[in-house]
């Protein structure tokens, strides 16, 4: 008891001296408006003062461990004699070496080939041509021009960090937002459809697009295994093997959140929601052919030219729309709306401006700020809600959780993660613990809720709050309305002549190595979404023959004669002697 009323003591007069000397943190700038200039502080920025004092002048420039210690000799460890061996108590040499075999974390498991970019998203303050405010409460839209900083991360989707950007495969398309109310993460990918509608499958999707695990090579046999059995798929493959399968650089490719989010205003209403990026440089795909005569030259191409349009002054823009429905079943609808498989068509749910998105600084490291970029679609700031999309739910789960494994429990205390808020919690400990998220005044000796001795309290409510009907049996089952082909056709029809010509090419190409079944199954799924579609496909692979399983087998989606680069390597390498 008595350590107790001492603690209490204590903490009054720490109380005192706050409230003497005026201690707070000014969170915003008193009108609602966060300052762009002081949110996207750089992280070298945030060196502490007492790095400011001590390192000055000629001293900023001299090398040092990780301990502050000037290094004088940075060229030869520590041994008897000029020959060796090494001593243990080579500090130095250690700290440098084993702080080198860490630098790296463990890389995503799908999005790891990633470039990034800061700049702001600027509101327009409606929706359309009517008030944002009569559909959702999240400030970040309200104020017209009001700017809100952001971190872009572009990326691809199956394949290591270091792979070609030129490889057929879905672009992520993420961003933070960072708010007056916390951060806002919209992640989601260029094509506006998804290959599943259930998270249960993502695993069993991921694997059968990645490399083979026996071969390391990827494989089109094991990717239309998957897919003749996930007619749900259609669409989506429709886009990947077209064109639109390989962006030409990431400013000039669509962005899209994929799956149906909701907003809600201050009355507590919802409505259905999906976003959408509509880039102002245009949009531009690549063929196959393109796409193979650009990886010859330079594999970094996308990243190069988005880091060189921002470094000229060339800022990429974009412009955020939604699509809006209202919150039910839509039953005169022949889909779920739920459903990321399909698109909502725009001439019934029209595109609606609400903002602008504009890129116009590069990061410092990369690694730092892109690689350690966590992002997750359960990041919500008030006024925006999850929908019941499966597939949404599940991502929900999965993101967060993948940045604690491959970041840390405390992911959210580096800067590139950070809210530009205060942040307070009773959140503690943890490897790599940076600080600790109290507010001026706190009790420091109460981490918990609800306190009566100085700790913190519940923020009030903003609005009514959003309570949606949930009634039903558990089950495990499919949606209804599934519809697996009529939109693969429609969009089949809707490419233009060298588009489809470029479709069929690229799906006889990595068909041709696959099993007759599979062929066939795939030839009749496509023939379900148009006649012609599946005609085209049955006689491209006519005409191309069945491939050599022995020495035909896996290589990039929709690449022809992947086979000959294998033995005309072997033939027109250059003897050497050994040496």
């Amino acid at each position: 008891m008595r350590i107790f009323l001492c603690k209490l003591w204590k903490y009054k007069i720490f109380q005192k001296l706050k409230e003497a000397t005026n201690l707070h943190e000014q969170v915003t700038n008193g009108n609602d408006k966060l300052d762009p200039t002081i949110l996207s502080t750089p992280i070298h920025d945030a060196e502490s003062s007492a790095d400011q004092e001590v390192a000055s002048g000629k001293e900023d420039s001299i090398l040092t461990n990780r301990q502050g210690h000037p290094i004088d000799n940075n060229q030869s460890m520590r041994t008897v004699g000029s020959r060796g061996p090494t001593t243990l108590e080579n500090y130095d040499f250690i700290e440098k070496i084993t702080h080198f075999d860490r630098e790296r974390i463990p890389e995503r498991v799908v999005h790891a080939r990633g470039a990034g970019a800061h700049g702001y998203f600027e509101t327009y303050g409606k929706v359309g041509d009517e008030p944002v405010s009569k559909y959702t409460r999240a400030r970040l839209f309200q104020e017209k021009g009001k700017q809100t900083p952001v971190f872009v991360r572009f990326s691809t989707v199956i394949h290591g960090k270091d792979s070609p950007e030129t490889l057929r495969d879905p672009r992520g398309f993420a961003v933070k937002f960072y708010t007056e109310d916390g951060n806002w993460d919209l992640v989601g990918n260029n094509l506006k459809v998804f290959f599943i509608r259930d998270a249960i499958k993502f695993p069993d999707f991921i694997h059968a697009f990645k490399p083979d695990p026996v071969t390391n090579i990827q494989d089109g046999e094991r990717i239309f295994d998957f897919i003749m059995h996930t007619p749900e798929s259609l669409l989506t493959i429709t886009f990947l093997f077209s064109p639109w399968g390989i962006p030409a650089n990431y400013r000039q490719m669509q962005g899209s959140g994929v799956n149906t989010y909701k907003w809600v205003n201050s009355q507590g209403e919802a409505v259905l929601v999906k976003y959408h990026w509509e880039p102002k440089q245009g949009i531009k795909n690549l063929t196959q052919q393109e796409a193979d005569q650009i990886q010859g030259k330079n594999f970094n191409h996308a990243t190069q030219d988005l880091y060189q349009a921002i470094e000229s002054g060339n800022y990429p823009e974009w412009e955020l729309c939604i699509q809006m429905m209202s919150d039910d079943e839509h039953p005169e609808l022949d889909y779920d709306p739920l459903d990321d498989t399909k698109l909502w068509p725009p001439d019934k749910f029209p595109f609606l401006p609400v903002g602008r998105m504009v890129l116009n600084r590069n990061p410092e490291n990369y690694f730092a700020e892109v690689e350690q970029a966590s992002f997750g679609t359960g990041v919500l700031v008030d006024g925006l809600d999850f929908s019941d999309d499966k597939m949404l739910q599940g991502r929900t789960f999965s993101y967060s959780d993948t940045q604690r494994y491959r970041v840390g429990p405390n992911y959210l205390q580096l800067p590139i993660n950070a809210p530009k808020k205060h942040v307070a919690t009773n959140q503690r400990d943890g490897q790599m613990t940076y600080q600790v998220g109290g507010a001026p005044g706190q009790n420091p000796h109460v981490n918990y809720e609800p306190s009566s001795l100085g700790g913190l309290k519940e923020a009030a409510r903003t609005g009514k709050e959003y309570t949606p009907w949930v009634e039903g049996n558990l089950t495990r089952q499919t949606i209804e309305r599934t519809n697996d082909y009529k939109y693969a056709g429609e969009r089949y029809r809707e490419f233009e002549d060298w588009e489809r010509d470029d479709l069929i090419n690229n799906l006889v190409n990595t068909l041709r190595t696959c099993s007759p079944h599979i062929q066939q199954t795939m030839t009749e799924l496509f023939s379900k979404c148009d006649p012609d579609y599946g005609r085209r496909v049955a006689e491209g692979l006519a005409s191309a023959g069945r491939a050599n399983a022995d020495t035909e087998f896996g290589g990039p989606l929709g690449s022809s004669h992947t086979a000959e680069a294998v033995t005309e390597a072997e033939r027109t390498g250059h003897p050497a002697d050994p040496y």
